[in-house]
């Protein structure tokens, strides 16, 4: 009994010709070959569309919300004076209502010091200040929400937060820290050693800059006595063998006897 597989009977012979066979073949490399480029164009695809997600996705973040309080964090100012607390704000595709507040950072309780709402670009925000000794200095002119803390004390020193929420994007927030030491009186900072320092490092540059200076015109006066040199001894060398031919023509005259 016979096992029909693939189209064909095992026991038969195989009556195809060997340019049918030759053919059949190619047609399932053709095909294998097909269906793995369409499997790499699929894959190709994916990776293209993740790309595209993420280039998206790093605009957005780009183009959020920031908020800054400087690059410097922090500033001593001394007791009883009164101390800026510096913020700013930033959004590439703009603001409508704007909120920001600041908040003191007592031992992990977080005190609200004053908050506002910016309407829109250029609308300056009607405050709300919480603390008497707190002052809005900013204007929304210049993305400006800083603050000012009047006759400070020891107790105001700590971490000052300041936030922003924009709902112009989905309600992004960013915050930015700032700390506050109160002193005494503020060190007066010993530069001695600093300028010391300058003066030596300036010094060596200076003969640094002397000395090349210096050898520079050395070699150019070497250089122009080489010359008038060489020239002299060009002139020279032409006037005796100017003489040397008048020489040896004299002598040559005399030495022909007269006829």
């Amino acid at each position: 009994m016979s096992r029909q597989t693939d189209g064909r009977t095992y026991g038969q012979a195989d009556t195809r010709s060997p340019r049918q066979t030759d053919r059949q073949t190619d047609m399932e490399l053709w095909r294998s070959s097909g269906s793995v480029l369409r499997s790499r164009a699929r894959s190709g695809d994916v990776v293209h569309a993740g790309l595209a997600v993420t280039l998206l996705f790093g605009v957005w973040y780009a183009q959020g919300l920031e908020v800054s309080v400087g690059k410097v964090h922090f500033v001593h100012a001394v007791n009883g004076s009164t101390v800026l607390l510096p913020c700013t704000y930033s959004s590439c595709i703009g603001i409508k209502n704007l909120y920001f507040r600041w908040d003191k950072n007592d031992n992990g309780t977080m005190i609200k010091l004053c908050d506002a709402v910016i309407p829109a670009e250029g609308v300056e925000p009607h405050m709300r200040t919480y603390h008497e000794r707190v002052e809005f200095v900013g204007t929304s002119k210049s993305n400006n929400i800083s603050i000012l803390l009047w006759n400070i004390t020891f107790e105001d020193e700590g971490e000052y937060i300041c936030f922003a929420r924009n709902p112009k994007e989905k309600n992004r927030n960013h915050s930015a820290r700032f700390t506050l030491y109160v002193v005494d009186e503020l060190k007066v900072v010993d530069n001695t050693v600093t300028v010391i320092i300058v003066s030596i490092v300036g010094g060596i540059i200076g003969f640094l800059i002397f000395a090349m200076v210096l050898k520079a015109l050395i070699f150019f006066v070497l250089g122009k006595v080489q010359e008038k040199n060489k020239e002299c001894l060009v002139n020279s060398s032409g006037i005796d063998n100017t003489e040397n031919g008048l020489t040896g023509s004299k002598a040559e005259n005399k030495a022909t006897p007269k006829a």
